[in-house]
C-alpha cells in the first residue's frame, strides 16, 4: 500500500533542564501509517505520549530517532530531518494541523484566519474569503462574526474557526487533535461530515477523538500509542 504519512523507528524525548538534565523518553519506535483516503485514529491512555506524536509529525517537537515520511510533490520527504524551509513549504501545501486550541491574533478578523492558508498557496483573496465565509456558515458561525476577531469568542467559536482553517485549504494530510471537545452536539455532525469528505477527496487523516463516538464514526482503525514502561 501506498502511504501518505508514515513513521519509522520515532523516538523522542524530553530534558527537564532544572532536574538536573533528566532525560523522560516518551515515544520510542513508533511505526504508523496512514494511506490516503484513510482514517486513522490514535488511542491509549493519557500520558502515552499521543499529542506528543501528533506534534512531531506536524514538525512542532523535533525527531530525536527515525523518520517521519511524508508524500510531498510526488515523493517521500523525510520530515524529521528536512530543511525548516522545506518543513514550511509542506505545511503550506501538504499537511495540515487542527490542534485543541486557536492561535488568536490580535485584530485580525476570523475570516482573514480561515483564508489565510489558502491566499498562502495562491488562491485569489477574493475566492479565499468566499471559500472561508461559506465554510464559518457551514459550522454555525453567523456572518456578524466573521469580520471580528475571535479573541473574546466561546471556546467553542474559538474551535469552529480553527477547524473551518484546517478544513479550508483541504491538505492532502490532516492532523487533528480532539477536533469536537469544546462543540455541541450539531457541530460534532458537521465535523463527522467534513471529515467524511475529505476522506473522500482522498486525505489522510491521523486524530485523536476522546468522544469514542466520533472516533467509531470516522476513524478506519485504530493505532494505540502505549507508555515506554507498557509497551517495553
Amino acid at each position: 500500500m501506498s502511504y501518505s504519512l508514515a513513521t519509522e523507528g520515532l523516538g523522542k524525548s524530553f530534558t527537564l533542564h532544572l532536574q538536573n538534565a533528566t532525560a523522560i523518553p516518551v515515544l520510542e519506535g513508533v511505526d504508523l501509517s496512514v494511506a490516503a483516503g484513510e482514517c486513522v485514529a490514535l488511542s491509549g491512555p493519557s500520558g502515552a505520549g499521543k499529542s506528543t506524536l501528533m506534534r512531531c509529525l506536524y514538525g512542532n517537537y523535533g525527531a530525536e530517532r527515525g523518520r517521519i515520511l511524508l508524500r510531498h510533490r510526488g515523493e517521500m520527504l523525510d520530515l524529521a530531518s528536512a530543511p525548516a524551509r522545506v518543513v514550511i513549504e509542506a505545511r503550506r501545501e501538504t499537511i495540515g494541523y487542527v490542534s485543541q486550541f486557536l492561535r488568536v491574533i490580535p485584530r485580525v478578523s476570523s475570516l482573514a484566519i480561515v483564508a489565510e492558508p489558502l491566499i498562502a498557496r495562491g488562491v485569489a483573496p477574493a475566492e479565499a474569503e468566499a471559500r472561508a465565509a461559506s465554510l464559518l456558515t457551514r459550522l454555525n458561525m453567523a456572518p456578524r462574526l466573521h469580520a471580528l476577531p475571535p479573541a473574546t469568542f466561546s471556546g467553542g467559536e474559538q474551535q469552529r474557526v480553527n477547524l473551518a482553517r484546517g478544513f479550508a485549504a483541504e491538505y492532502p494530510v490532516l492532523l487533528l487533535d480532539e477536533p469536537t471537545a469544546s462543540l455541541d452536539a450539531a457541530n460534532r455532525e458537521i465535523v463527522i461530515t467534513l471529515i467524511a469528505e475529505a476522506k473522500g477527496r482522498g486525505a489522510a487523516i491521523i486524530g485523536i477523538f476522546h468522544d469514542t463516538e466520533v472516533r467509531d464514526r470516522v476513524a478506519d482503525r485504530l493505532f494505540t500509542v502505549l507508555p515506554i514502561a507498557d509497551a517495553a
